[in-house]
């Protein structure tokens, strides 16, 4: 009898070793950068993730490169990562690579942006429909100016990237059959706060004075390097000039609270939970993702206790 218990004993601890072998994956992750906070706040999270789940993450910043992203991917490859997480820095360039991610049976997620790539070259993609993000900051202007003109100037995010792309398709969808709104300027302000800030400022030297009733931007951090470009100006942003963005980062509910912005559309950074929860799927026995798992989009706007959004979210990293 104790020769039996001891055995199913060590059997039991076998099987648990190897359960925990199983579980002990180890996962590359090419981030674009830090270009933003929201950026910050999805490679806060991702590592937050990969830590309760007991993943080995190997973390790779590409400092907005795709050169650096491809060599990053490589690395990965040639370390025998059971998985690749992509956060692409721009759309296309990448059939090489993640065909030999396919050849070496690494499967890869991509998180928040897409490739202009065969879907049989990565396992499914996480993140929100960029052109609907666009399209609900234009249907918020639409109802927010009803019939009076508004000339509309444009910061668009990185070029040739998906989220540039598409959420100008999807604001340009929003406004459509309202001729009184119109984009008079469009330039890319790279993502960034410190080119949002200079880009607006050409703006404002570019249009007569009290012309632009408005400014669209692809993410939050444009829009308040924008602001601070408006204030210097010397007119209201928010009240002079309104203001609507994507991303729902912290700094811009603290823009809202003050009266500075309008409106933002949310991009929750946690795109590495419903990765991981694919690759545990596909891990454990096969099962295949849809091609894409999309996350959740929300309007905030200054009636939404912006003040009280900005504490939640400001101990994320952003």
């Amino acid at each position: 009898m104790i020769r039996k218990l001891t055995l199913g004993a060590s059997l039991l601890a076998t099987a648990c070793l190897m359960s925990s072998a199983a579980l002990a994956q180890t996962v590359g992750f090419s981030q674009i950068g830090s270009e933003s906070g929201w950026r910050a706040a999805e490679t806060t999270l991702t590592r937050m993730e990969a830590e309760e789940r007991g993943i080995d993450l190997k973390f790779a910043d590409a400092q907005q490169k795709q050169e650096n992203q491809i060599r990053a991917v490589r690395s990965f490859i040639a370390q025998g990562v059971d998985a690749i997480l992509l956060a692409p820095v721009v759309a296309t360039g990448w059939d090489d690579v993640l065909e030999e991610a396919k050849e070496a049976e690494i499967p890869v997620v991509l998180l928040d942006r897409m490739v202009d790539s065969s879907k049989d070259l990565y396992l499914t993609a996480v993140g929100s429909d960029l052109v609907h993000e666009g399209r609900v900051a234009g249907e918020w202007l639409v109802g927010e100016v009803g019939d009076a003109d508004c000339n509309v100037v444009e910061l668009q995010g990185t070029t040739g990237s998906s989220p540039a792309i598409d959420r100008k398709k999807g604001f340009e969808e929003g406004i459509a059959g309202h001729d009184n709104i119109k984009i008079v300027r469009s330039q890319t302000g790279d993502f960034t706060r410190a080119k949002g800030k200079e880009v607006m400022e050409s703006f404002l030297k570019a249009e007569a004075p009290g012309s632009i009733c408005a400014l669209y931007a692809h993410n939050d951090d444009m829009a308040v390097g924008a602001i601070q470009a408006i204030k210097e100006a010397g007119l209201k942003p928010g009240e002079d000039i309104k203001v609507v963005s994507i991303d729902a980062v912290p700094d811009i509910f603290q823009a809202m609270a003050a009266g500075e912005a309008n409106a933002t559309v949310e991009l929750t950074p946690n795109m590495a939970g419903p990765a991981f929860d694919a690759l545990a799927a596909f891990w454990n026995d096969g099962t295949v993702p849809p091609d894409f798992i999309q996350t959740e989009s929300k309007l905030y706007t200054q009636a939404d206790d912006p003040q009280a959004i900005y504490e939640q979210k400001k101990d994320l990293g952003y």
